[in-house]
Parts: C-alpha cells; structure tokens; sequence
C-alpha cells in the first residue's frame, strides 16, 4: 500500500470565529487506485496528486468546512463518490446546502483499496460524525481530528465534547498496538503508543 500527503491552507470557521489552518489530505492505494481521505481547501492540488488513478471514494473524516470544503470540486474532477457519517449531515449543509454526500459512512464497515482493507471505526467528539480509518495489515490508522501528536482533538465548540472524545479514543484507537502510527489532519503523524499516557491521564482527571 502506497499513502501519500497533500496539504492545504486555507480557513477553518465556526461559531463565528476563523482560524487559519493547513490540513492534511491522504491518498491511501497504490499505482492503479486509491481512496482521498478528506478534501481541503483546493481542490486542484488533490486531483494532481491522484495523476489518474482510479478514486475509489472521498471519504470525510468529518463535516467541518476545513475537511469538506474542496470535496465538490474533487468530486467533479475526479469522478468518484463523497462519503461522510450521517450525524455530520447538518456540518456539510452549512458548507454545501443545495449539494449532499453520495453516501454514509458506516461504523464497522471495510473500505477495500489496492488490496488492502480499512476499518470505520466511528469516534465521536470533536464532531458527532468523526471517523477513523484502520489498516490493521499495515499498522496505520487515519484518525482525521480525533487524535493528533500532542493529544485528543479540540473540543469546546459547537456539536463537541470532550468526555465524548476521550471514549472515542480510549475505548476505540487505545486498543491499537502501541506501535500503530497515526495519520492526523492536521500537523504530524504519531503513534498510539506516544499518545496513550497524556490521553488516560485526560480521562482520569475528568473522571471519564
């Protein structure tokens, strides 16, 4: 399996605040296919880095604009289906409000991909819809903004929580293998291992 990353810049917005960010887009596949996990900011930069491969889907981690807000574009120029949780509905509506996702991520499900095989691992928190993403043969997992190198993801605005995050990841990525690596949205990849102590130290102060 070949993964590859694209980053973009642009604008994250909610709750009436902006903040510039630069995201991290994954092509997971190999010389003949892949799945584009997330869609930000531009499009063109992602459909280049395809260079005409098959996309099998482009799959949200979640709903924020930051994430979706190229998945249109992407969509058009690279002819493949939009997948998005369905409690991330109200998210994409404010981004895209007279467009909608081809289809619904589904916790459990396998996404199937240059022979590989990746599991929806639903991981509420930081939004209702949040979804992680595991290769289990190759030891990887695309955690969106559910967990990142120095910790859970944000919470604190709209539709997030963070007792809610610190589940998702104790009782969901923390099962991993220490040594599972950890492809984030956002900044550096990391492992279960770094981040399990500073996540469970988290969840205790909270009594979670």
């Amino acid at each position: 399996m070949t993964i590859e990353l694209v980053t973009t810049n642009g604008i994250f917005a909610l709750d009436g605040g902006e903040w510039e960010v630069t995201n991290n887009i994954w092509l997971v596949g190999d010389d003949r296919e892949v799945i584009v996990f997330d869609a930000a900011h531009d499009a063109a930069p992602i459909a280049a880095a395809v260079h005409g491969r098959r996309v099998r889907a482009i799959v949200l981690t979640h709903g924020h604009n930051d994430h979706i807000n190229a998945a249109v574009p992407l969509r058009e120029l690279v002819d493949a289906p939009i997948v998005l949780h369905p409690s991330d509905r109200m998210l994409w509506d404010v981004v895209w409000p007279g467009d909608r996702p081809d289809r619904d991520l589904e916790p459990g499900a396998v996404l199937g991909v240059g022979g590989h095989e990746l599991t929806v691992v639903h991981t509420p928190g930081h939004s209702p819809g949040c979804c992680c993403f595991h290769d289990a043969s190759a030891g990887v997992v695309f955690s969106g903004d559910t967990l990142f190198c120095g910790g859970p993801g944000a919470t604190g605005r709209s539709y997030s929580d963070e007792p809610t995050i610190l589940r998702s990841i104790r009782d969901q990525l923390l099962r991993l293998p220490d040594e599972t690596i950890v492809h984030t949205g956002h900044g550096d990849s990391t492992t279960i291992g770094a981040e399990r102590d500073r996540v469970l130290a988290r969840a205790a102060e909270l009594g979670v």
